[in-house]
């Protein structure tokens, strides 16, 4: 599996906080490799990121990386491995190995530069890891059943479960989430009013060369 993501904009006023992210994932691709250490990607990435500003409406603002986001490595079927890319100075010194999978993942904001959750939860994902405890509703029994047959590991949204079957699953995905099964993963937003955009690439770390395994003819 990869990760991708880019960011698309209908107005040109925020084109300059679309090419500070993207800029800042392109560094973090370029800085990444083999016996690399994560912490001096962060400070790549930042270092580029936060030397764009962007006017609006009359007002400038310094393009802040959003430092409790990060990227990742990546494993089969485990879109989160284990391994953290940070995208600002100050991160673990661990270093990359050969044949390891990253998602190269940067996120800029006009606001403060941290998110929280916040609105409705609509995208989920069952744990790599779960933990395996009695479920006493019959309705989550069978929401995990259609969860493990359809999507295993790998994120889904409500709008799939509708699609796959699923009836009144509120509260057994609930449940689910509850007992540490399912992972919520609400939106994220900055303070009110700010702009945010995030641009994503998966790479391969083969013995002689650094393959980006999400790229295309357009992105």
């Amino acid at each position: 599996i990869i990760d991708c993501a880019f960011t698309l904009s209908f107005n040109p006023k925020y084109d300059k906080l679309l090419e500070a992210v993207k800029e800042a994932t392109e560094t973090g691709i370029r800085e990444a490799g083999i016996d690399v250490r994560l912490c001096d990607i962060g400070a790549a990435i930042q270092e580029v990121m936060e030397s764009y500003e962007v006017e609006l409406d009359g007002k400038t603002y310094q393009v802040k990386a959003i430092r409790n986001l990060n990227g990742h490595s990546i494993s089969p079927y485990r879109i989160h491995a284990g391994k953290t890319v940070p995208i600002v100075k100050g991160g673990e010194t661990t270093r990359m190995e050969e044949n390891e999978f990253y998602a190269i993942e940067t996120f800029g904001s006009t606001g403060r530069g941290l998110v929280h959750d916040d609105m409705d939860c609509s995208h989920y994902m069952k744990d790599f890891d779960a933990p395996k405890v009695p479920l006493r509703l019959q309705s989550s029994k069978q929401l995990l059943g259609l969860i493990n047959r359809n999507f295993g590991t790998l994120a889904f949204c409500k709008r799939w479960l509708d699609r796959a079957g699923a009836t009144k699953y509120q509260m057994a995905l609930k449940d689910l989430c509850d007992k540490g099964i399912v992972e919520a993963y609400p939106p994220l937003c900055d303070v009110k009013g700010s702009f945010t955009a995030q641009y994503e690439h998966t790479i391969m770390l083969r013995p002689t060369c650094k393959e980006v395994v999400s790229r295309g003819d357009d992105y």
